[in-house]
């Protein structure tokens, strides 16, 4: 059935303004309304079915997607990064907006967003929440560097943060009180933020093992540099893996070099970091461990492949000889590391999907 009319809804936290366009008729209506789902279906509701919504992925989330959804309206979320906008358009207001997604909705060059479940989307913030903790942890300890640095205090060991360096710590001292408030005020927030790390490490630990991604998880961990936070972060962040090709995954996350040809000239640039940056910080983090000898799995890995089916294992650790392979032959071209890595977490996110995919579509099918 062909949509009748065509809505693109400007979304703000306290505001809405929608822009209904009709291609039959011409007939088009704007309205600005509060920011309230059932104000925005009730609006909706005055035109014709069928019609087709969208707006533009941002802060406010997936909310009136799923109430709209549930109402049995055709709603979509446009990413926001695929847009076409005009160059010399230099006029941006909330009206101008709204027609313009409306008008893109009514030729079909919108990118839909994947609109996650509620279930989904608090997995995927808990692990946010554990990203953003271990940034704020590793600049609060570097406060507590730099401060003993500037200072001409150093700790006489290599290995710090450990019980030990944290004694050794709370031994000095400064003679300007000022100075001595600060240092204790920044170890004290590198504590606090070690033990809230901690707190949440355990819960993302109680989260994977009950969660529906459970057996995605465990079947990353068989890949060197996956432990369970980073798996976790990959399997809710990608969410449906089934939606790729061990090739097309490079491209979502944005591993994928960039490319300006014209003619018979081609010249590939940096990567383009498109879709989900979280996700492939992960990847970058865990290429680098591949780089390390690899013969056998150490006893970590041993114990998470006796977790796993046997078509997994086997998988993984194919994966884990090729990605080493991989390394030793940029090594040996002399290769800059940086973009080696780059390269390898590319054919990492690769054999992550070939890990993961099965395992979902086996589940679609005995769910069927």
């Amino acid at each position: 059935m062909f949509e009748h009319t065509f809505i693109g809804l400007d979304v703000h936290a306290v505001n809405v303004v929608g822009h209904a366009l009709n291609p039959a008729t011409g007939e088009i209506s704007g309205h600005a309304m509060a920011s309230d789902p059932a104000v925005v279906l009730q609006w909706v509701r005055r035109f014709e079915p069928p019609v087709k919504v969208v707006y533009e992925s941002g802060p406010t989330g997936f909310v009136l997607a799923r109430y709209l959804q549930a109402a049995g309206i055709n709603c979509i979320v446009a990413a926001s990064s695929k847009l076409l906008r005009a160059p010399g358009d230099r006029i941006k207001t909330d009206r101008r907006d709204a027609r313009a997604l409306a008008e893109m909705l009514a030729v079909g060059s919108v990118t839909e967003v994947r609109i996650p479940d509620p279930e989904e989307e608090a997995l995927r913030d808990l692990s946010r929440l554990r990203s953003g903790t271990a940034k704020d942890l590793a600049h609060a300890r570097q406060h507590v560097n730099a401060i003993l640095l500037r200072h001409g205090i150093r700790y006489p060991k290599d290995t710090r943060w450990t019980r030990e360096h944290s004694r050794w710590l709370h031994r000095q001292h400064f003679d300007e009180p000022a100075l001595q408030f600060t240092y204790e005020a920044d170890v004290e927030q590198a504590e606090l933020l070690a033990g809230h790390l901690a707190r949440i490490d355990k819960q993302v630990a109680v989260t994977a093992a009950a969660c529906r991604y459970g057996p995605v998880i465990q079947a990353l961990m068989c890949l060197r540099g996956i432990q369970l936070t980073t798996g976790f972060g990959l399997a809710v962040e990608i969410g449906d893996w089934t939606r790729f090709t061990g090739s097309s995954i490079g491209s979502y996350l944005g591993l994928v070099p960039s490319e300006n040809s014209s003619g018979q000239s081609r010249r590939q640039g940096p990567i383009t970091k498109a879709g989900n940056t979280y996700a492939r910080k992960l990847l970058i983090e865990a290429a680098w461990q591949h780089r390390r000898p690899y013969a056998r799995p150490g006893e970590r890995l041993l114990h998470q492949l006796d977790l796993v089916a046997p078509p997994t294992r086997i998988r993984a650790l194919e994966g884990n000889h090729r990605l080493h392979h991989k390394w030793e032959v940029f090594d040996e071209r002399h290769k800059m590391s940086v973009k080696a890595n780059t390269a390898i977490a590319r054919e990492l996110a690769g054999w992550c999907w070939s890990l993961a995919a099965p395992l979902q579509q086996g589940e679609r099918m005995n769910a069927a």
